[in-house]
């Protein structure tokens, strides 16, 4: 793997923000806009001089409710948006549950795969990211994107979520991923209510214990709405809060839409907790 993408990936200098490009007509934020390769360029040219580090490409959208689509069509998706992304120069994560996808999309130059499924959606995946070396971000859901909001139960939330990593961990070393590969995410909005997903962020920090980089989605997402009775489009305050509330806990890494919001969100975060910031003399 190239060895200056590895070190923007590694780097805990300041928090890293991940990018999000779908090539989704139905994301739930923003599908249909970057179905076109020249868009999806554009927008992963833009992104990355708004300061996002990493840009993950999806081609299915796991919004609730979401019906699955066929490996075909994914890759017909994906691909295009994959090599758009590989050009800016930045790290690109390939958001699948499938090996073949991930497979592809790495052929392509992307150098992450990030499973909603924690490993668990594809027999072969963790196959091939062992064999690509490459970083993966193991994610925590409850059921599947179609049903996963009907009813979420657990007896605590954090503590089922961390069982769930020890488990997925063991398993992933054991099938050859590096430890230094793997990233963590609990799944925000995936499978839990908007009380369970407050909690999870309250009590992010304890997910520092198990010793992996903590990734976390919130970006405009409907537990914002609910607490602000924001809809959709109004909802960047509330990101803004998350973001700045999971980089006080301790996450590496922050998957936003609103690039520049959140890159000074993360940065100005990072200069109250970090002492990033310096007065040049």
């Amino acid at each position: 793997m190239n060895e200056s993408l590895t070190a923007i990936l590694e780097d805990t200098t300041a928090t890293r923000v991940m990018g999000i490009l779908n090539a989704t007509p139905d994301s739930f934020y923003d599908g249909g806009r970057y179905c076109d390769p020249a868009h999806a360029a554009a927008h992963a040219a833009r992104m990355v001089a708004e300061g996002a580090h990493i840009l993950d490409v999806g081609a299915e959208s796991s919004r609730p409710g979401a019906e699955p689509i066929g490996l075909d069509e994914e890759l017909r998706r994906a691909l295009p948006a994959v090599e758009a992304a590989v050009a800016t120069g930045a790290p690109v994560s390939i958001d699948t549950w499938r090996a073949a996808t991930a497979e592809r999309a790495l052929a392509a130059g992307a150098v992450m795969v990030n499973d909603i499924t924690g490993l668990r959606g594809d027999p072969d995946m963790a196959r091939v990211i062992a064999a690509a070396h490459c970083f993966c971000v193991i994610m925590h859901m409850q059921g599947a994107p179609k049903t996963m909001q009907n009813n979420p139960v657990y007896d605590d939330a954090v503590a089922d979520i961390s069982a769930f990593f020890q488990e997925r961990i063991e398993y992933a070393l054991a099938k050859g991923i590096p430890e230094n590969r793997i990233w963590l995410d609990p799944g925000f909005g995936f499978g839990k209510t908007v009380e369970q997903n407050l909690d999870l962020l309250r009590r992010l920090d304890a997910f520092n214990a198990l010793g992996f980089p903590l990734l976390v989605g919130t970006s405009n997402k409907s537990t914002i709405g609910a607490v602000l009775d924001a809809p959709l489009e109004d909802r960047r305050d509330g990101t803004a809060a998350t973001v700045a509330i999971a980089i006080s806990k301790g996450v590496h890494c922050v998957r936003v839409h609103d690039v520049r919001a959140m890159a000074r969100a993360a940065r100005m975060s990072d200069a109250i907790l970090r002492g990033t910031f310096r007065v040049e003399a």
